[in-house]
């Protein structure tokens, strides 16, 4: 339960989803957490409450992922009012679909602005306030790792570029003592892919385990990684998918 304590987090599209799990999951393991939205604001202040219920503070931060200025200042006013930053969960994403001819300049650079750009920056910032023990935990996808169907391949080259960045982070942050790693998710139950939406069914046909995760078992992982159990593990990326890439 107080793993955590005396550390502070910051969740990157923390209001709903994974995101929103894992703030909730850090917190209850002692942590306080900052989390941001894009314009969840509603949603966004339940999180901060259920993670003050937790007995831990909590911050809400309106910050746009793919842009550049918000999402340092993000960075920059969680230190200033939490008083610290050790755990960076990047966890923001976009969902683009469709056929490779149908994909616009506009989507493939919000795309990349959101997934690799803000991520590359926010970590920049973050690790500028991280002493030893300090974490950069990006949220990638089992895209990454296995694409089985069409229409996907923005955002699997997006996700999959934050294996090659976190390789290289281990190295830059190695001998700083701060550990950097990637959590792909599966298929997991959430308002944007519900276990009982349309093409569930289909998708669960790809799962070696046959079911959806929920995102407590991702935060669970996250969770682990933030902690003393992540103290030795860098420079890779673990798959909570159930067997997607198996």
């Amino acid at each position: 339960m107080a793993g955590l304590a005396g550390r502070v987090a910051l969740v990157t599209g923390g209001s709903r989803g994974i995101g929103a799990a894992v703030a909730l999951r850090l917190a209850r393991d002692g942590a306080d957490v900052a989390i941001t939205y894009l314009d969840a604001g509603e949603k966004a202040k339940g999180v901060v409450a259920e993670i003050a219920g937790a007995g831990r503070r909590g911050l809400a931060v309106a910050a746009d992922s793919g842009d550049a200025t918000a999402i340092v200042a993000a960075v920059e006013r969680t230190v200033t009012e939490l008083g610290r930053l050790d755990i960076l969960v990047n966890n923001a994403g976009v969902f683009p679909y469709g056929p490779i001819d149908e994909v616009t300049v506009e989507e493939l650079d919000r795309t990349l602005a959101v997934h690799v750009r803000g991520v590359y920056l926010a970590t920049q910032a973050a690790v500028r306030h991280m002493g030893r023990g300090g974490r950069v935990i990006s949220i990638g996808s089992c895209f990454a790792e296995r694409v089985p169907y069409p229409g996907v391949s923005l955002y699997a080259m997006t996700k999959s570029a934050l294996v090659g960045m976190t390789r290289g982070l281990a190295r830059d942050l190695g001998p700083r003592g701060i550990t950097a790693t990637v959590v792909h998710p599966g298929s997991t139950d959430t308002d944007m892919n519900p276990a009982d939406g349309a093409g569930a069914n289909h998708e669960r046909t790809f799962i070696a385990l046959g079911a959806y995760a929920s995102t407590a078992d991702i935060a669970a992982t996250v969770s682990h990684l933030a902690g003393e159990g992540g103290r030795y593990v860098t420079g890779t990326a673990i798959s909570v998918d159930g067997g997607f890439a198996a």
